[in-house]
């Protein structure tokens, strides 16, 4: 039986998640999609082992590995394990941006919702694993409850062509 903790004591504020590891199965099938159409930089690199990949100089955002995982088939359905790695782009053009990415690669979606708070786009990586592209909205645009404490999140459907029109121009011919 788990330790009974304070309830009342939070975590620090200034807590937040640095990056993300995940198994995958062959680590150039992932740099395809991950490098190649998501647009993320490879920061370092072990043989076929791991990736380090980040968006900007950071030193990784999400680390590649096939440690555990070489070969290997996704977890079936019904199982536990992470349901989707969560990508924050900074703006709406951005978001546009990364799905025109997605698009042009030919990479479906599984969903796309206005939260209200975000707007995210669904998908899944080579191996199944569960991807979030989203942007948060400024939070004084955030739907709040009548009593204005926390956040009255919701899901509405997304325009996609409308947020597609919304992608800067590309430098290709």
């Amino acid at each position: 039986m788990p330790a009974r903790y304070n309830s009342h004591v939070t975590i620090d504020p200034r807590v937040d998640i640095g990056h993300v590891h995940l198994k995958v199965a062959d680590i150039d099938r992932s740099l395809g999609f991950y490098r190649d159409v998501l647009g993320f930089e490879v920061q370092q690199r072990h043989g076929d082992q791991a990736a380090f990949i980040s968006a900007g100089d950071y030193h990784h955002h999400i680390g590649l590995n096939t440690w555990e995982s070489r070969g290997g088939a996704p977890p079936p359905p019904g199982t536990t394990g992470l349901f989707h790695v969560a990508i924050r782009y900074p703006d709406r053009a951005a978001l546009a941006d990364a799905l025109r990415r997605l698009v042009q690669a030919r990479v479906p979606l599984t969903g796309a919702s206005d939260h209200g708070v975000s707007v995210a786009l669904y998908l899944n990586d080579p191996d199944r694993n569960g991807v979030e592209l989203y942007y948060d909205r400024p939070e004084s645009e955030w739907p709040r409850p009548p009593d204005g404490r926390g956040v009255a999140m919701y899901t509405h459907p997304v325009d996609l062509e409308a947020l597609l029109s919304e992608a800067p121009p590309t430098l290709e011919a």
